[in-house]
């Protein structure tokens, strides 16, 4: 099933309401300025309503916001971002199927480099090797962003380091926890995983056309499913207070941009380096790794200046990874703690 973007009047709608915080709108006043029928702005408030958006209605005088929403409005996000690229335009959904297919579709249709689409909840959310995302309704980070590199297609791997760089950096930056990063694509906090990274691209043997990085960040999940409580976790359920999604958006927009430019600019070990400095994944971590293969047995030993992975298996032998499942085989100790550069 295809859904439909957010309509960029309730944008306008939810942006107004802010502006206005302290005062109650009349409803007349609210449809005119947005552009669209009294009874249809009804209809959004109580679409708001239904995200946990505290909407007071005034009867015969109006609406009034009670506290700021956390809907991941266009407008508010863009409000934190400055003059970057990455986020110059956002495409909102309430629901939709996955915003990584939203962004490669849009991609084939020519969409700006900076590109992002973002969604309240996704139907098909999807991770590495074709597995479910859980995307809970208005409580996670679920975006793609569109990227047009010049940058050769073997340059996949960095891309997906410098996604989870970002994402480290904006966890440390608007929720003050923070988490690991296990080669090539998750976040973790307490052992257990926070968030993920998909990239997908579309290209050609010598020249990348489209990136899309999708990333999905669990923030103010108060649980997780039965079966995933053992290996994945939240903001909310480790730092136990409720995270604002809007600023957790904006840090992450502007991490991406930051980390991008750093690669354009000076090239994928720097990247690299600065992975390696975030993470306990790097180098000597007892790790089982999985791929098409089966599972093998092995230490890591470093991250290599083009995001490869170089590991050390049992039998001796040395290898350097640019794709599989990496799992820790020892659970992380107390003692042992993710490192953590300065947030930018």
């Amino acid at each position: 099933m295809t859904h439909p973007p957010t309509d960029r009047r309730i944008d306008r709608l939810i942006h107004l309401l802010v502006e206005h915080a302290t005062v109650v709108l009349p409803g007349p006043k609210i449809a005119a300025e947005i552009g669209a029928s009294h009874s249809t702005v009804w209809n959004w408030i109580e679409k708001l309503r239904k995200l946990g958006v505290d909407i007071r209605g005034h009867h015969a005088s109006g609406y009034q916001l009670r506290r700021l929403p956390d809907v991941l409005a266009p407008s508010l996000i863009r409000a934190e971002l400055g003059d970057g690229e990455i986020g110059k335009k956002i495409i909102h959904y309430f629901l939709i199927d996955s915003t990584n297919t939203a962004a490669m579709e849009l991609a084939a249709q020519g969409a700006p480099h900076g590109t992002v689409v973002i969604a309240e909840e996704q139907t098909s959310g999807r991770g590495r090797f074709g597995r479910a995302w859980y995307s809970e309704k208005s409580s996670g980070i679920y975006l793609s962003v569109l990227l047009r590199p010049d940058l050769q297609p073997s340059a996949a791997p960095i891309l997906t380091l410098m996604a989870g760089l970002a994402a480290h950096h904006a966890v440390v930056a608007a929720a003050r926890l923070v988490p690991d990063i296990r080669w090539p694509n998750d976040l973790l906090l307490n052992g257990k995983k926070l968030g993920g990274i998909l990239t997908e691209m579309n290209a050609e043997m010598d020249r990348v056309h489209a990136v899309v990085l999708g990333i999905g960040i669990n923030v103010n999940h108060t649980e997780m499913p039965p079966e995933l409580r053992p290996v994945a976790t939240s903001l909310r359920i480790e730092g136990r207070t409720a995270y604002s999604r809007i600023r957790l958006a904006a840090a992450l927009l502007k991490q991406i941009e930051f980390f991008y430019h750093m690669l354009l600019r000076e090239g994928s070990p720097v990247i690299a380096k600065r992975w390696a400095a975030a993470s306990s994944f790097a180098s000597g971590r007892r790790v089982r790794i999985s791929s098409k293969n089966g599972d093998r047995f092995a230490q890591t030993v470093a991250l290599e200046a083009n995001g490869a992975l170089r590991v050390r298996f049992d039998s001796g032998c040395e290898e350097s990874l640019v794709s599989g499942e990496v799992v820790e085989i020892k659970p992380e100790t107390r003692s042992q703690k993710p490192k953590s550069e300065k947030p930018e």
